[in-house]
């Protein structure tokens, strides 16, 4: 909608998303006013600059924007820290710079008068920054298109609403939280129900931004929902993952309440993200299907499943990047603990499910906090591995993944950040250069960890050792 309620029209087959000159046409209309340029940076986080929608329409739109290159190089608090090669007070924090790309121009519907567009980050002198997490999945993906193949990525997010506003909930220290349901709500419609006017504006907000929102179910945890968006070209899903995850928490504060997507909030059920993908040929063929094989699968997909199972440990920094992640992998959840793979079977940390141009994997160790471009980078190249390599897949856990036997994911990120460290095939597939970047967000965030002094500690020591 307009600042005068009239609706805001675009030509787009998407509503919603915009051309560079329907753009134009709005601003001169005095429809849109500003201009959201952002990128996601090492958290998944959406961060850029709110620009004047005149400036962007006479300048930034071909010149892009500049921004100082140590937001590829903070921690969750955004201070600066030592470790990254590509940014500190030696080099003397110079810019990067924000390439709009056009294809992911769109309305903000809960917004007044904006447009964001996402951006690409390039050194000052053209140099693509290797580091960023859309540039780590755009080398993936430039893998695939040498091959022929196209992927396909679908990201399911939960999260838990609680009543609390998020400025009461930091004055709280996080603590005595209201959950917005006082009892487990999974598929349950009457308690889902009493967030129906928030979840709603989240999803026509981001049906206005131009996503495919197919629906909203109830989850296991108090006040637990689960958005869910059609497949989309696996650049498509990670973007408007960004971009739904930001819009989801800005909607919430509009409705005086809050939500986290964090992996494990309590000792209850954690925020999952499964991701689902699938290849296609460039003439989108269904490369991972096959009817002749028992299960439905090409020997392709048999490889890249495979990838999956041989780089699964070693990846896992990418899946599970915070110390708060590990918390979420526990026996019995729905969350993974086994590094196996099954037929429709939720008790492994692989999923292969659907039939035809459907077939696909899903891989079920992320959790709600995961960067999804990391993520769906070390699931392609996981999986080019196993293809490149010819690997072949075991037989399917049929049973109980959990107590089969198989060998464990990563519990702690210092395991995986030494997983991810020894990688061979990390380090080939994203440089030593993003590896060593990654490394470091690990590293200090273990050094922040360690030198606090958590409740669970005063609860038990303060009295009683």
């Amino acid at each position: 909608m307009s600042d005068r309620g009239e609706p805001v029209t675009t030509d787009s087959n998407r509503p919603g998303m915009l051309t560079l000159q329907e753009l134009e046409r709005l601003v001169a209309a005095g429809d849109v006013d500003t201009v959201v340029v952002a990128f996601a940076d090492m958290q998944g986080r959406l961060t850029g600059k709110r620009i004047s929608a005149r400036l962007f329409v006479d300048d930034v739109a071909a010149h892009g924007a500049e921004c100082c290159n140590y937001l590829l190089a903070v921690d969750v608090d955004n201070n600066t820290v030592d470790g990254y090669a590509i940014s500190s007070w030696e080099t003397g924090y110079g810019d990067m710079v924000m390439t709009p790309d056009f294809d992911t121009l769109r309305l903000l519907p809960w917004l007044p008068g904006t447009a964001l567009v996402m951006a690409d980050l390039s050194w000052t002198d053209g140099r693509v920054v290797a580091q960023a997490p859309r540039s780590i999945l755009g080398r993936q993906l430039d893998r695939l298109t040498e091959m022929g193949l196209v992927p396909h990525a679908a990201t399911e997010l939960e999260f838990m609403v609680f009543d609390d506003t998020y400025r009461a909930a930091w004055a709280a220290g996080y603590r005595g939280l209201t959950p917005a349901t006082d009892y487990n709500i999974d598929y349950a419609m009457l308690a889902s129900t009493r967030m129906e006017p928030l979840l709603r504006d989240i999803r026509l907000g981001m049906e206005g931004a131009g996503m495919y929102c197919e629906g909203v179910k109830g989850e296991c945890n108090l006040g637990q929902q689960e958005i869910g968006f059609r497949y989309d070209h696996a650049l498509v899903t990670c973007d408007n993952h960004t971009i739904y995850k930001n819009g989801a928490k800005e909607i919430a504060d509009q409705h005086g309440k809050s939500l986290t997507f964090m992996a494990k909030f309590d000792e209850r059920e954690g925020n999952s993200c499964h991701i689902h993908i699938s290849l296609r040929g460039a003439d989108g063929a269904a490369v991972f299907a096959d009817d002749a094989d028992e299960f439905g699968m090409s020997s392709m997909f048999r490889s890249f499943v495979a990838g999956q199972l041989a780089t699964l440990r070693e990846l896992t920094l990418f899946y599970a990047p915070n110390i708060n992640s590990y918390k979420r992998f526990v026996d019995g959840s729905f969350a993974p603990t086994a590094v196996a793979w099954g037929l429709d079977n939720r008790t492994c940390a692989l999923r292969v499910v659907g039939h035809g141009q459907g077939m696909r994997m899903e891989c079920r160790a992320p959790g709600g906090d995961v960067n999804q471009y990391l993520a769906t980078a070390a699931l392609i190249a996981g999986g080019l591995h196993g293809i490149e390599q010819g690997l072949e897949l075991p037989e399917p856990c049929r049973g109980n993944a959990y107590s089969a036997g198989a060998e464990r994911l990563p519990t702690t990120l210092t395991e995986a950040a030494r997983l991810f460290d020894e990688s061979a095939v990390a380090r080939a597939a994203f440089g030593d250069d993003v590896v060593d970047h990654y490394l470091n967000n690990a590293h200090v965030e273990l050094t922040a960890f360690n030198a606090a002094v958590t409740d669970w500690e005063r609860v038990r020591g303060f009295e009683r050792l």
